[in-house]
């Protein structure tokens, strides 16, 4: 049985939408899915990148697509009141839900239709507060060891080659993104395009950099 290390910000629509898929996506495989908290715009800073809706023209790109995918997949998703905002709130309280950090699905589909149904702002102190009540963590979201935790998973996932999210860690394997899950899905399959192909397709030499 495979586990499947599911990197995630609730900030992301993508990561809202692939957490919906992936019911249908993993049906009939056994597997253990671990789902981590990370803040994606330290993997930004790291990079040296903006997120999609700092770039005019991406932006408003990413919202039309996300509500596009959203009426194919047949998921429900009301844009937040606005976006981005900071999402450190919700990130430590999934992480405080878990005496190991490590929010169950019941956590993560919360804090998702938190944000991403109704069409309310996410960072709204009231409906924190509310979220904090019903979720009833185990642990302060304020503890030092719940802060500790989340920066600890942004870097793991950095180490491991994570740029964006949501991503899922197999094996070695990296896959970025909501359209990644078929692709996944077929390495756990055991297909064999991975015993070659994955490696030849990454070796090619970077002709320019600036």
């Amino acid at each position: 049985m495979k586990t499947i290390t599911c990197y995630l910000d609730f900030i992301s629509p993508y990561a809202y939408l692939a957490f919906e898929s992936l019911p249908h996506s993993l049906m009939g495989l056994s597997h253990r899915m671990v789902y981590k908290p990370v803040l994606f715009a330290a993997m930004l800073k790291h990079h040296g990148q903006l997120g999609p809706a700092e770039v005019a023209g991406k932006r408003e790109w990413t919202y039309r697509q996300v509500v596009w995918q959203a009426k194919q997949l047949g998921v429900r998703l009301d844009m937040p009141q606005a976006h981005p905002f900071n999402p450190l709130a919700l990130l430590r309280l999934a992480i405080a839900c878990s005496a190991e950090g490590e929010p169950n699905r019941y956590v993560c589909d919360t804090l998702f239709k938190h944000v991403w149904q109704g069409g309310a702002a996410a960072d709204d102190p009231q409906r924190l507060q509310n979220l904090t009540q019903q979720l009833s963590p185990q642990r302060s979201v304020d503890a030092p060891e719940v802060k500790d935790q989340l920066k600890a998973n942004t870097q793991e996932a950095i180490a491991r080659g994570v740029f964006g999210v949501p991503t899922f860690c197999v094996d070695d394997k990296v896959f970025w993104g909501l359209d990644a899950l078929p692709m996944m899905r077929a390495y756990l399959d055991g297909d064999a395009w991975f015993d070659s192909a994955w490696d030849a397709a990454a070796s090619v030499r970077s002709g320019i950099k600036r």
